[in-house]
């Protein structure tokens, strides 16, 4: 954790949100800067899944390209956006629990075995 990174205190499991002092906002019912900046957020991560999705079925290459950088420059935005809440600490994210990765990691370990191919030749 940086020194701009405060753990948010509360949480009720021993787990701290990792979220920097949350910069004060106007509170009333009209949108404000986090209210603005998290719809934009929100599309951002639209776009760039439809882009995603229109890449992966594109047959015309030249405009695979051009979607490409499109997606490209999309992604940076919606990269940019969601550093803005980070660093105004409009958006947190919770560390993951070493238990849970484990996990993780031994069931999918468990999957490389139905693979059609050895891992060890992708290397």
């Amino acid at each position: 954790m940086n020194q701009n990174q405060m753990p948010n205190q509360g949480q009720s499991q021993g787990q701290q949100k990792i979220q920097n002092p949350e910069s004060p906002i106007a509170k009333n019912p009209q949108m404000n800067d986090r209210d603005f900046t998290n719809d934009l957020l929100a599309m951002e991560k639209y776009m760039t899944d439809a882009y995603c999705t229109y890449l992966n079925e594109a047959s015309h290459q030249s405009l695979y390209q051009d979607v490409l950088n499109i997606f490209n420059e999309t992604q940076n935005a919606q990269r940019n956006f969601y550093d803005l809440m980070f660093k105004n600490g409009w958006y947190s994210i919770e560390p993951a629990e070493q238990q849970k990765l484990q996990q993780s990691y031994q069931q999918f370990q468990g999957y490389s075995t139905q693979f059609p191919y050895s891992l060890n030749n992708l290397q």
